[in-house]
């Protein structure tokens, strides 16, 4: 169930840039005309876009993009996906069954995770002064909250929203950094862009906390597992709380 990198690139330039700034202006523009812009040309785009080609030639450099020819591939192939959790015609018959989801997908990491693996973690974070915690979109919001809990306990990490200061961010990183990653399907990795930054890491120790899957790459250190149904509605739930078990065993660390 990964997200193709349509959405990603685009939802954390409308995350990271100022409401009014260029870039934003076109993310906001393609997104909500998708079908419409399938597949036309830079100087077409510019036009419904309300500016110079040079700021799409730009804006696809500063999204973390090759150049437009991979923007428009992105347009033309991305098929946006959402997965409703009941057919219900019953409002309160909706509300328990998304909340039944819910709580199901809690139990199943609470009997799958390895609470060792949490605390080896919490050791890690305490003892390294780098350390980047990462995630794309709703996975983002994980890593987010966790930098959020940690600094209440005294400890300084680093995150971004944006795509490109992400892969920025790992590909500086050398064997004094701590890297957490969070992927949902495990899939962090696969992503072209970020696929092509293991043959430049100078081995900083990487953290991938994903739900089960066969493999995962070789250049990661640690992998933390949980039981999934791998669907789009209980994935952020079950990273939130295992980011917030890391925060409550890092608490226990003093």
């Amino acid at each position: 169930m990964p997200y193709g990198k349509l959405p990603i690139v685009f939802l954390s330039t409308l995350a990271s840039e100022k409401k009014d700034s260029t870039n934003s202006q076109i993310a906001t523009y393609l997104l909500n005309h998708l079908d419409d812009i399938k597949d036309i040309g830079i100087q077409e785009m510019a036009k419904e876009c309300s500016v110079a080609m040079s700021s799409i030639s730009r804006f696809c450099k500063e999204i973390g993009l090759n150049d437009f020819n991979e923007l428009r591939e992105l347009l033309i192939t991305t098929n946006m996906t959402f997965e409703q959790y009941s057919t219900s015609s019953k409002a309160k018959d909706r509300l328990k069954e998304y909340s039944s989801k819910v709580k199901e997908s809690i139990t199943m990491v609470e009997k799958s995770i390895d609470i060792q693996q949490i605390d080896a973690l919490c050791k890690e974070i305490q003892k390294y002064e780098q350390v980047g915690i990462f995630g794309l979109l709703k996975a983002g919001a994980v890593a987010f909250n966790l930098q959020s809990d940690l600094l209440m306990l005294g400890k300084q990490t680093y995150s971004n929203i944006s795509y490109k200061q992400q892969l920025q961010y790992i590909s500086s990183t050398n064997e004094d950094d701590l890297l957490i990653i969070f992927s949902y399907t495990g899939s962090y990795f696969d992503y072209p862009d970020i696929r092509t930054l293991k043959n430049r890491l100078k081995k900083p120790q990487i953290w991938l906390i994903s739900s089960k899957q066969e493999s995962y790459p070789d250049f990661i250190d640690h992998v933390i597992t949980f039981d999934s149904k791998q669907d789009q509605n209980s994935h952020p739930y079950q990273l939130q709380f295992i980011a917030s078990l890391i925060a409550q065993e890092y608490a226990r660390r003093g």
